[in-house]
């Protein structure tokens, strides 16, 4: 580590562990040093509202409230499909099934979500719009992995979960009542657009390319030696079962992370977009996404 380090933070969650382990670790060649810092999505979101840190990994949502400082990076981060937030209840309700999205249960009920700017949550309140009847209750925010174990005790209604917990949550006696991922790819046709990288601009546009070239390196020698990363990922998986690990791994990290791409980018603007025009989010200026 040296005082020309870029400042980093990401979350410990095995995608973005496995993503950032060559580049962590020095192991692509050219690239700029990395000075780490760990941190749960919503610290991350308002870290990157108050101006702090050169790069971090954010929730899409988050987007039209930095981009004036920070550039969103074409790669490194989480789209796909079949990988949304999931909003889970303890008693089973008419929306638990394969495709249901049934909302009514949730009428003035109150829901734990990860963070109030995060994806997840955009996307839970453009369904609940259209779901649920007269509103939710009151929304308690939380670190994602309190939130299952909340609903099952009770603390609160239902919880809005995402990561590992589309694996998991059966452990916890919880039913699942609707799934954003499918409720948005039903609606659009798009990939969900979850976590973005962003760096800031006044980094330069050489220096920003040289960021994003270094990402797809360290993805692509993950990909090529999985088990060098091994290690790292288990370090901060928090407990989690390796299989678990490997499932959250193949589900996020995928070919939008090398490259968004057209589906990418359409992804992106089309929530961003429609949050606007529902008055959720600020609008997008036109090149806001433009990658120098």
């Amino acid at each position: 580590m040296t005082g020309d380090d870029l400042k980093i933070a990401y979350s410990p969650c095995p995608n973005d562990t496995f993503v950032f382990d060559a580049l962590a670790h020095g192991r692509v060649p050219g690239a700029p040093g990395l000075d780490v810092t760990f941190a749960d999505i919503d610290i991350t979101n308002g870290m990157a509202e108050r101006g702090e840190f050169d790069v971090l990994k954010v929730s899409y949502a988050v987007l039209p409230y930095v981009l004036d400082e920070y550039a969103l990076l074409p790669c490194g981060g989480a789209l796909g499909r079949g990988c949304g937030p999931l909003v889970l209840t303890k008693e089973a309700g008419t929306g638990d099934g394969p495709h249901a999205f049934g909302g009514g249960e949730l009428t003035g009920r109150t829901v734990a979500v990860p963070s109030e700017r995060s994806t997840a949550y955009l996307l839970f309140r453009l369904w609940a719009a259209e779901k649920v009847p007269g509103g939710v209750g009151e929304i308690v925010v939380m670190p994602f992995h309190e939130i299952m174990p909340a609903v099952r005790d009770g603390k609160v209604d239902a919880g809005l979960v995402i990561h590992e917990a589309r694996f998991t949550y059966r452990d916890y006696g919880l039913h699942k009542l609707a799934d954003m991922g499918e409720y948005w790819e039903s609606t659009t046709g798009l990939p969900i657009p979850l976590g973005a990288i962003i760096a800031k601009r006044s980094l330069g546009g050489q220096a920003l390319t040289r960021l994003a070239d270094s990402i797809r390196t360290s993805v692509r020698a993950a990909w090529d030696a999985p088990g060098v990363s091994r290690p790292y990922v288990m370090e901060h998986a928090q407990e989690m079962d390796p299989s678990v690990a490997d499932l959250h791994i193949g589900l996020y990290v995928n070919e939008f992370t090398a490259n968004l791409g057209e589906d990418g980018y359409a992804a992106v603007r089309g929530l961003l977009t429609r949050a606007a025009a529902e008055g959720l989010l600020p609008p997008l200026g036109p090149d806001a996404l433009d990658f120098p």
